[in-house]
């Protein structure tokens, strides 16, 4: 049966579809329009009780059972190990690099650019200024950070695409938002170029979010 992405055109939902897609599993999209609220309706929020999307349902999850998962982190581990693609299954050594850069997007790559796109739209001249400064800095650390590790390996987690490449491509796909250039940064270029020519990643970034 297919699972449930309830989700908007959003990076954190985007490494969902696009996951969802590389790893061959069939999915139907839900809409959940945050610029109309729709994340507080009582029905999404009991399958994201933080209000914030993506979330999914999958209607065959373990012991056959259904199960939903909120957290795009959470999701894509638990599709991971649903699947065992893009997700180094009973290797902890292997897991350890995966987990690193998942958990560097989650904690940085994601919040720093998201406060660039907040600050970019305040209307006060000395809070727009103080704001970007300090959080565009932070997202060009960000890059700096990931350019070098990709001169040294193919992907995030080595020298092969993992879940946490998704992760972390959600948010370079705003790059313009960010006021970044990726020929400042040629590994990520490189690496960004390479993965948004896959076909699979293609279509999770073209399917329809609402």
């Amino acid at each position: 049966m297919a699972i449930e992405l309830h989700a908007w055109g959003t990076p954190n939902g985007r490494k969902i579809s696009v996951a969802l897609e590389e790893m061959g599993l069939p999915y139907t999209v839900h809409p959940v329009n945050i610029s109309k609220g729709e994340q507080f309706n009582p029905a999404f929020l009991k399958i994201s009780p933080n209000n914030r999307i993506p979330a999914i349902v999958d209607p065959d999850g373990p012991g056959g059972q259904p199960i939903s998962v909120f957290e795009s982190g959470a999701i894509l581990l638990y599709l991971g190990e649903k699947t065992g693609k893009f997700w180094p299954k009973g290797d902890l050594r292997a897991q350890v690099p995966v987990l690193e850069w998942l958990m560097w997007q989650m904690g940085g790559f994601g919040p720093m650019p998201g406060q660039v796109h907040h600050f970019l739209m305040v209307k006060d001249e000395n809070d727009r200024r103080y704001g970007l400064e300090r959080y565009s800095k932070e997202t060009h650390r960000l890059y700096g950070v990931f350019d070098k590790r990709l001169g040294e390996v193919k992907y995030a987690a080595g020298s092969a695409v993992s879940i946490a490449d998704f992760a972390i491509l959600g948010w370079a796909w705003r790059h313009e938002r960010h006021q970044v250039d990726l020929n400042d940064y040629p590994n990520v270029k490189r690496w960004y170029d390479e993965l948004m020519a896959r076909p699979a990643t293609k279509r999770g970034m073209e399917i329809s979010l609402g």
